[in-house]
């Protein structure tokens, strides 16, 4: 049965499913252009309409506007609703002011009165000085033709040096970051290859080939304190000098320097080495030699103290008994001297000869032994 056809109970079908109700649609507004419908059906003897049933081209436009209203309206609606997504916040203007910040989930705006804008607050975004990343991956491959201007710097004490470096840095106000600063990517570039250069020709060469990590963290706050001054709404991640080299032109030069200040590093070292093994020892010896010399001072001084006080009481005694007391040391004297002695001999008072007396050692007197050889 045609869709425009009556059901012989004098009721319109309706559609059984979608795409009857999408087919009906299409049908009633070709119907609506081409003139066909209830006015126009023919007269039962097969005659043209008759001028009353003439198409009603007012109702065909009627039906097409509300089509349109119909299309709208979904349209406004289906834009009233909007999605953020985790790691995003939705920056929400209302004629162009704003008006509100929106966090991750499903809101509401005002249709043709609210804009909203998405921005992404947990990515990375990074800058590159001296090169740009090629292919990225666990093989990174990096370009670093053409980039010298932005590389070469000059030194504190006016050498050239080749510094390449990388910025990343993380949206930490989306406010800032949409209206504060057009060009909010161009602008930490920018102000990161000022600070980077001010550091750089504020220090040595020398300074900046041994102390990239000390720089880096310089050139970080300073670049923080910067973009925060202009509001740029973003906070740095890190701020890492890659690579520190001279350039190319000067390198043979600059590694003969480097093996001389290395050998003169090596002969000083050398020297310390020597220093602190003998000097010590040195002073170890010396301190030695006055200790014992101290010790041996204390002991001279009282060994002779008491043999000074034996002296003395010596002296005591010998005046109380004379005879005794000679006696007695020569007693004392002769026991210590005998032991020590082979042959003891007596000689005459006036006498030429020389007498053996006592041998204390059984072998017989050096006179006897000569005469029986």
């Amino acid at each position: 049965m045609p869709m425009n056809e009556q059901p012989p109970w004098g009721q319109k079908k309706k559609p059984s499913s979608p795409e009857d109700f999408l087919a009906d649609l299409i049908q009633k507004i070709r119907d609506s252009f081409t003139g066909q419908g209830k006015n126009n059906k023919p007269s039962p003897d097969g005659e043209n309409p008759q001028p009353g049933n003439e198409p009603n081209f007012l109702a065909g436009i009627g039906k097409v506007a509300l089509i349109i209203v119909a299309v709208v309206l979904f349209q406004v609606i289906y834009s009233a609703f909007y999605t953020i997504e985790p790691g995003e916040q939705g920056i929400v203007l209302r004629f162009g002011q704003y008006t509100r910040t929106t966090q991750p989930g499903l809101h509401f705006k005002i249709p043709y009165v609210e804009d909203m804008i998405k921005v992404d607050v947990e990515s990375v975004r990074k800058e590159e000085f001296g090169f740009r990343t090629r292919t990225p991956g666990k093989n990174t491959v990096f370009n670093k033709r053409g980039f010298d201007m932005e590389s070469l710097m000059l030194t504190g004490d006016k050498n050239v040096i080749n510094v390449d470096w990388i910025v990343q840095y993380k949206v930490s106000n989306p406010v800032n970051f949409l209206f504060k600063v057009r060009n909010v990517p161009q602008a930490v570039h920018d102000n990161s290859e000022t600070v980077v250069r001010r550091i750089v020709g504020n220090m040595d060469f020398d300074y900046v080939l041994s102390n990239r990590e000390i720089l880096a963290d310089m050139a970080k706050q300073e670049l923080q304190h910067d973009l925060n001054k202009l509001e740029c709404g973003v906070t740095l991640v890190t701020l890492q000098l890659l690579d520190i080299n001279p350039p190319d032109t000067v390198k043979p030069a600059f590694n003969e320097v480097n093996e001389a200040d290395q050998d003169m590093k090596r002969l000083v070292n050398e020297a310390e080495e020597t220093y602190n093994r003998v000097i010590p020892k040195a002073r170890g010896s010396a301190k030695q030699i006055v200790e014992e010399s101290h010790g041996y001072a204390v002991q001279r001084i009282n060994q002779a103290k008491g043999e000074t006080n034996r002296f003395n009481a010596i002296v005591a005694e010998y005046l109380k008994a004379e005879e005794v007391t000679r006696r007695r040391m020569y007693l004392e004297a002769m026991q210590d001297i005998l032991p020590n002695v082979d042959h003891v001999y007596v000689m005459e008072k006036g006498g030429q000869n020389v007498l053996p007396f006592l041998d204390l050692t059984g072998k017989g007197s050096p006179l006897t032994n000569k005469e029986s050889k």
